[in-house]
């Protein structure tokens, strides 16, 4: 998996996002500066390449239809992953729903997906990691690959998901643990 670099803010970008005549030239610019670390966010959570462009498209459209209701009380990008991840969200449990299995189920949920994907790249050790976070439960799951593939500090994440930064650090903690273990029972 691609680790993303970190976009620096702008906040001409967000002045321009709130003014109705440069709006919609600012949020191409938003959507040319966050669609490849928004899909890397939505794809370790979604895993299937086509359903994580079409969750993508959900979280741009979301963004456009709410940027008047975006305050900059937080960062954009923050409001951006927050998007990201509610769609991501959303569309995990319309597909479990449609599926019935359960998103934390080796046997049925997102690990199986991983080794069909086309678009899977990385060496056998990557492919392992990846469907070791796939057995996480989706709140350790989020948190780690924030962590560990975007490389967000804790603060950033708590704003994100609105969770402490100590229990944010007690979640990834758990979640390397369950990594570890799964290595060394799949060897």
């Amino acid at each position: 998996m691609a680790r993303v670099k970190v976009i620096e803010e702008d906040p001409k970008l967000v002045e321009q996002l709130r003014q109705p005549e440069t709006c919609r030239a600012a949020m191409n610019e938003v959507i040319r500066r966050y669609a490849e670390p928004l899909y890397w966010q939505i794809r370790r959570l979604v895993e299937n390449h086509d359903d994580a462009n079409d969750v993508l498209q959900n979280t741009f459209m979301k963004a456009w239809t709410s940027v008047e209701n975006f305050r900059g009380d937080a960062k954009l990008s923050t409001w951006l992953y927050k998007i990201a991840l509610n769609e991501s969200l959303t569309f995990l449990n319309k597909e479990q729903k449609r599926k019935g299995v359960s998103l934390d189920d080796e046997e049925g949920g997102v690990a199986n997906t991983i080794e069909a994907d086309e678009w899977v790249d990385g060496d056998e050790i990557a492919l392992k990691l990846r469907k070791a976070i796939a057995t996480l439960p989706e709140k350790q799951r989020i948190v780690f690959n924030m962590r560990y593939y975007d490389e967000m500090p804790y603060d950033k994440i708590s704003e994100i998901l609105g969770t402490s930064v100590g229990a944010l650090k007690a979640s990834y903690h758990l979640a390397v643990q369950k990594i570890e273990k799964f290595f060394n029972e799949n060897d």
